[in-house]
């Protein structure tokens, strides 16, 4: 169904951060394989994630919903995971079925992994190369691809391994196996990517050893170790923040506050790429969550430029470059960005996608092998045209956003995809002040 985003004066207010998807995931995933019962709040009640509940549930979790974003989940501690009697349905979460299957790899049952039409589309073989070097087997559709059916074991083997692509989920993926694997699990990375993982892990009581290399990283865990249930404060979403702060950077009287937001080097570059593209960010220490440290951060409207997008920012902002696009769009001279090739393989062709988006509305870009170039247009984006999502939910939400402050409406051939990331983006951008709507413009 078709949705509109119309231009509007001012984008203005103050609001909470949505819990981060990233950690939601993992939270359930850990609280789910520890002994004891954990509590989890600010939990991100989006599909992806609540597709995870479901199949931490259906591994021999206890998952029960107790409250607004609040969570109570009794693990399986010793006795394991469950052979669950059905499939593992992840619909869109690419996330969510990555790591599963570290989770999975770790125990002698046998589990199918299924998901909707983007998912399924999306490579696996990145996970399932090292898991197969641990020992365990699988049935995968052509491609590397979901439905796939894992038979895990309880005698993995202790692998180093260096990603050829850097990869949070890769990562996270091997350490979730190396927990429950004989030896210690070392994977090298050749950029820092999100430590998510590391952090939580230490939190439920498991040792990770983490090392810099020049750009890089080196992580290692020693198998066999246990986890002990936690109570657990999810941190605000910078990833879906970034939609906010651009709406009010782009906007002719912009001015919005973002509190309770997550920092955390591994996962800023998109607030560092719009700070280079001349926008002044504001934030301020609250405190910290899950081992993270929070703040309150301030966006305002700012007259863009372009810039080249240092490529050792974008494991850090991975998911921001199709909001990212939509500043480029906006600023004055020409933005570029290369060394993403990873986006080519997210929900959607990511580059492709940004291309079309931009090109639909008027701007002037040309999309290259690992990113691509904007001819921004100093604040007059035409905007006018109808965006192809690909069921992808963070190109749908940047283009609303373009909407907002573009010479005329922007509309997205669909919104459903929305829920499975942030399911309050819509009346979160109504209290702002956004015009956006079902229906043609």
């Amino acid at each position: 169904m078709v949705w509109t985003s119309r231009p509007v004066k001012q984008i203005a207010g103050t609001l909470r951060a949505p819990g981060d998807k990233s950690c939601s995931h993992r939270a359930l995933i850990l609280s789910g394989l520890a002994s004891g019962t954990s509590e989890i709040s600010g939990l991100l009640e989006g599909e992806d994630v609540l597709n995870t509940g479901r199949v931490m549930a259906a591994l021999g979790a206890q998952v029960e919903r107790v409250g607004d974003g609040a969570w109570r989940v009794e693990g399986v501690g010793k006795r394991g995971l469950q052979s669950p009697s059905t499939d593992l349905d992840f619909g869109n979460s690419g996330t969510g079925s990555r790591l599963m299957m570290g989770v999975v790899a770790g125990y002698p049952i046998r589990a199918r992994f299924i998901g909707d039409a983007s998912l399924s589309g999306r490579p696996m073989g990145r996970v399932l190369d090292p898991l197969s070097e641990m020992g365990v087997t699988y049935e995968a559709s052509d491609g590397q691809r979901l439905p796939l059916t894992l038979q895990g074991r309880s005698d993995l083997n202790a692998i180093s391994y260096t990603p050829p692509h850097a990869s949070a989920q890769v990562k996270s993926c091997i350490l979730l196996a190396g927990l429950n694997a004989e030896g210690t699990t070392t994977v090298t990375e050749s950029r820092i990517t999100r430590d998510h993982s590391e952090r939580m892990l230490r939190g439920f009581g498991a040792e990770v050893k983490s090392q810099r290399q020049g750009a890089g990283n080196l992580v290692s865990i020693e198998g066999g170790q246990s986890l002990v249930a936690q109570e657990t404060i999810v941190p605000g979403d910078p990833s879906s923040a970034a939609f906010l702060a651009a709406a009010a950077m782009i906007s002719p009287r912009g001015g919005v506050v973002v509190e309770g937001m997550m920092s955390n080097e591994t996962r800023d570059g998109f607030y560092r790429a719009a700070a280079l593209m001349g926008a002044p960010v504001g934030a301020e220490d609250i405190g910290t969550a899950a081992g993270e440290r929070l703040i309150d951060m301030s966006f305002e409207s700012a007259d863009l430029r372009g810039a080249a997008i240092p490529v050792d920012l974008v494991p850090s902002m991975i998911d921001e470059f199709p909001i990212l696009a939509v500043l480029a769009a906006f600023a004055s001279g020409k933005t570029v960005v290369k060394g993403a090739a990873e986006l080519r393989v997210k929900e959607s062709d990511r580059i492709k996608a940004v291309v079309a988006m931009l090109r639909v509305n008027g701007v002037a870009v040309e999309e290259t092998e690992d990113g691509f170039i904007v001819e921004g247009c100093a604040g007059n984006v035409p905007g006018g045209g109808l965006v192809e999502t690909h069921h992808d939910h963070r190109i749908a939400m940047s283009a609303l956003i373009m909407g907002t402050a573009a010479q005329n409406p922007v509309s997205i051939d669909d919104a459903a995809m929305i829920a499975t990331s942030y399911p309050d983006f819509m009346a979160h951008m109504a209290e702002l002040g956004a015009d956006i709507s079902e229906g043609q413009p």
